[in-house]
Parts: structure tokens; C-alpha cells; sequence
């Protein structure tokens, strides 16, 4: 079964074609980052805007990419929230009428179920049930995956996403826009010792809060400004990473212990980080359990994790009709 995937959640208008849930025959990007990056961070109407100038051809180029035509297509997947409004209604829009013109059915996908599927697309062997860590700039999640539909999430970020502090951070570090890259090039020739950074309490044992380490960061280099004193960039940058993976890993490794899991994953753009990766790495080897790691092109927003979980929502029954509408905040375990 070939799936076309419609992603447009943020800043990045995604395509692509997926068979069966786990082969993926191509993939399409256009991405606003660079115009996002003169203003720090996202800016939802333009955004949008370069959704509704892109999205066509990106979905024609996936079609090329993948030597099929819409008639070749089983169904139409899209993204249909949680995300900028804007910007998911640009994507269900799309895949609306794409759907009803060409007659195929119509795949409603929760953006979180999208990330973590990208992981079948990397490891064809991974099955539920597993423990992942979604990770990105608008969610922390430490979800129990017990079917390729049914979620339980343990634990989550009770203010700010990771993604989210990567970016705040990177923009006061003035390193640019998307920030966990940027944060992360700069940490490679700094000392993550450097700065002495807080661990946030949050009252659930899984629950993460990243709100005051993003606070702290901002006061160290906004103090050091009005004396007229030098913040070390690398330093700075290698000590909030060190604080803000280690505190993921922790909880995804916890959560782990005291469930059993053998199987753990990580998922969305965090997951690129290589100080986290290693982390879990090395956890999860003290654990006895196996780690599964998504390939690093498909951690951040793309379209072939929506078309791959569309093949399981498809499979569940999960169809939507033409009043499917856009959705700003949804629960990974809403169904």
C-alpha cells in the first residue's frame, strides 16, 4: 500500500511516499528556516504563507521522486495536528482536496504518532510495544508504545519542550535559528562543566521542566553583559546541553528501569543530538535494553514518518472525512 504523506505543522512543507508503512520511496522538503532565522524562531504567518507558496510542488516532486503517479496512490495522509494552526490548516487543506479530487481516502495523523514511526522506517524489525522519548521544539513526551495506534505517555515537560529551550537558548548565545544544531556546533569546543546549571524539580518521577535552566542560561549572559564581562560562548553552549540531555536521559532511562522496558527509543529533532544519543547509549547498555535510534534525516519534521504512521491508521480503521479540520493542541493518546 503506497501512502502519500502532507506535513506542514511549522516551518517545513513536507511530502513523501511510503509503502506499506515501512519502505519509503521518497521524501520532499521545502523549508522556511533561513527567513525564520532573521527574526530568531518561527513567525507563524510567514510560515504559513510559504506553505501555501510551496506545498504543491512539493507533493508533485515527491510523486516524481517516488515514479508514481496520485493515481498510483492508495491514500493521502496529513498531519493534522498538534502544530501552528496556520500552518496544519494549510496541510489538511491540501490533502483534502487532493483526496476528494483523485477519490483515495483520507488519513488523519496525530504529529507525535508521525515522529515515532519514523523509527519503523529506520529499523523494518522494530514492533510495539516499546518505550520512546519524543523529543522536539514543541513537545517532551516519554511515551509507552503499546500498539501501532495506542499510547500511554508516563511522563512530559510541564512548561517548556526541549526544542523549544534549544532554540531560546541559542538565540541569547546569538548561534541562530534552528537552535539544537546551532547549540550543538558551538558545544563541540566547549567545557560542559564550564557553568554550574540547575536541574528543574517537576512533581511527576518522569515529568521534565526546562523553563528555569532556560531562564538561568539567559540571567548568567544577560548579567554578564550589564557588567561588561565576556560569556563564553562554547562553554555556555556545552553546559546547557550537558544539562538538558542529561536530564532526558535520566528520565527516559528511569522510566525504563522501573517499567522493564527492553526495548527504548528516542524520536523527533532532539533525537539528532549526539551528546544525547550517546547518553542512552550507554544507559540503555547498563540496562540490558536495546535502543533504537531514527536516522538522523528523519528526526526532525518530515513527511515520510506521517505517510509510515498512516499505513497503522489506515490499518486501525482511523479515516476522516472532508470535515477533518486542523488541531493547535491534541494528546499523542487522544484515540
Amino acid at each position: 500500500m503506497r501512502i502519500l504523506g502532507i506535513e506542514s505543522s511549522c516551518d517545513d512543507t513536507c511530502a513523501a511516499v511510503v509503502e506499506d508503512g515501512r519502505r519509503l520511496l521518497s521524501t520532499e522538503t521545502a523549508t522556511s528556516a533561513a527567513e525564520q532565522n532573521l527574526y530568531g524562531g518561527v513567525v507563524p504567518e510567514i510560515a504559513s504563507r510559504r506553505h501555501i507558496e510551496n506545498i504543491s510542488q512539493v507533493a508533485q516532486a515527491a510523486l516524481n521522486s517516488a515514479g508514481c503517479t496520485l493515481d498510483g496512490i492508495d491514500a493521502v495522509a496529513v498531519t493534522f495536528g498538534p502544530g501552528l494552526i496556520g500552518a496544519v490548516l494549510v496541510g489538511v487543506n491540501f490533502a483534502k482536496s487532493l483526496a476528494y479530487a483523485a477519490n483515495k481516502p483520507l488519513i488523519p495523523v496525530h504529529h507525535l504518532r508521525g515522529h515515532i514511526a519514523a523509527l519503523y522506517l529506520t529499523h523494518p524489525d522494530l514492533e510495539p510495544p516499546f518505550l520512546c522519548l519524543v523529543a522536539s521544539g514543541g513537545h517532551s513526551h516519554i511515551v509507552q508504545v503499546e500498539s501501532y495506534t495506542l499510547f500511554r505517555v508516563l511522563g512530559r515537560t510541564v512548561d517548556d519542550a526541549a526544542g523549544e529551550a534549544f532554540d531560546k537558548v541559542a538565540r541569547v548565545l546569538g548561534l541562530g535559528y534552528p537552535g539544537g544544531p546551532a547549540v550543538s556546533k558551538a558545544a563541540a569546543g566547549g567545557n560542559e562543566r564550564a557553568y554550574s546549571l540547575p536541574v528543574p524539580h517537576a512533581a511527576g518521577p518522569y515529568d521534565v521542566s526546562f523553563s528555569g535552566l532556560k531562564t538561568a542560561v539567559m540571567n548568567t549572559v544577560h548579567n554578564a553583559q550589564q557588567k561588561g564581562e565576556a560569556v563564553n560562548v562554547a562553554d555556555m553552549a556545552a553546559s546547557f546541553q550537558y544539562r538538558i540531555t542529561d536530564i532526558l536521559a535520566d528520565k527516559l532511562l528511569t522510566a525504563a528501569r522501573d517499567t522493564g522496558a527492553k526495548r527504548i527509543c528516542i524520536a523527533g529533532g532532539v533525537a539528532a543530538n549526539r551528546t544525547l544519543r550517546a547518553s542512552l547509549e550507554a544507559g540503555a547498555k547498563r540496562l540490558g535494553a536495546q535502543l533504537y535510534l531514527p536516522e538522523l534525516s528523519l528526526c526532525g519534521d518530515n513527511a515520510a514518518m506521517i505517510a509510515a504512521q498512516g499505513y497503522y491508521e489506515y490499518a486501525a480503521g482511523h479515516l476522516a472525512d472532508l470535515s477533518l479540520n486542523g488541531v493547535a493542541t491534541l494528546g499523542i493518546d487522544f484515540c
